[in-house]
């Protein structure tokens, strides 16, 4: 059997994470986070304590090493060697790393780095630019959303389930800016190319996403 690549494609909250990763467990692959590769760089920024600026960005991500490793099925995140998965969904990351990620060394260094982990196939990406720029090669292309009320209602309760206090107009709001930066940013936008499959999420539930994407992996 084919070891394929599967690229999920979306905007923010689309459940994007969620649905990869137990597609890759049920296919037997291995699931790659990108967006997780982003927070780690913009939670490092953060940890400098310095003002943030593109300049301190560009010189975190010249010396930093980010590393994914899977293990039974969970995706866990190193920066220079230090174990940050659980660091990488608080407020403050998610408000940087759309900045993170709009700046071409940074998402350079991130997409060879993503390449090289789906270099043998079997593989589950997902992102916001992998059918039409990471791997535009990929079998499988799939483009998820579902409308911005579902999507803030889920980052609210991804937000609440971790202990932080958030506000739903305010994610509301916060999510339809990230559309609007991704969109428009120079490289890389968010983009649904012609050949990815549609799939919008709104009022679905997870275990009918997950059929949904593994009929059009088989």
């Amino acid at each position: 059997m084919k070891k394929s690549v599967v690229a999920i494609d979306g905007p923010a909250g689309a459940g994007k994470s969620t649905i990869a990763q137990m597609v890759a467990k049920k296919l037997g692959y291995v699931y790659i986070d990108t967006g997780a590769m982003y927070r780690a760089v913009a939670w490092k920024v953060l940890q400098s304590g310095q003002p943030v600026t593109d300049a301190l960005i560009l010189k975190i991500i010249d010396d930093t090493n980010i590393s994914l490793k899977n293990v039974n099925g969970q995706i866990y995140v190193k920066v220079d060697g230090k174990d940050v998965t659980g660091q990488l969904r608080t407020p403050a990351v998610t408000g940087l790393v759309s900045r993170v990620a709009q700046l071409a060394p940074v998402r350079e260094k991130m997409v060879l780095l993503q390449r090289e982990m789906a270099r043998n196939g079997a593989v589950v990406m997902d992102g916001r630019d992998i059918a039409s720029h990471v791997l535009p090669k990929a079998d499988v292309k799939v483009f998820l959303t579902a409308s911005i009320e579902e999507r803030a209602k889920r980052r609210w309760q991804e937000v609440k389930d971790k202990g932080y206090v958030a506000d739903l107009e305010k994610l509301k709001k916060e999510i339809e800016a990230r559309d609007k930066a991704d969109m428009e940013r120079a490289v890389s936008p968010l983009v649904r190319v012609p050949e990815a499959v549609l799939l919008d999420t709104t009022g679905m539930g997870i275990e009918e996403v997950v059929a949904a994407v593994l009929k059009l992996c088989r």
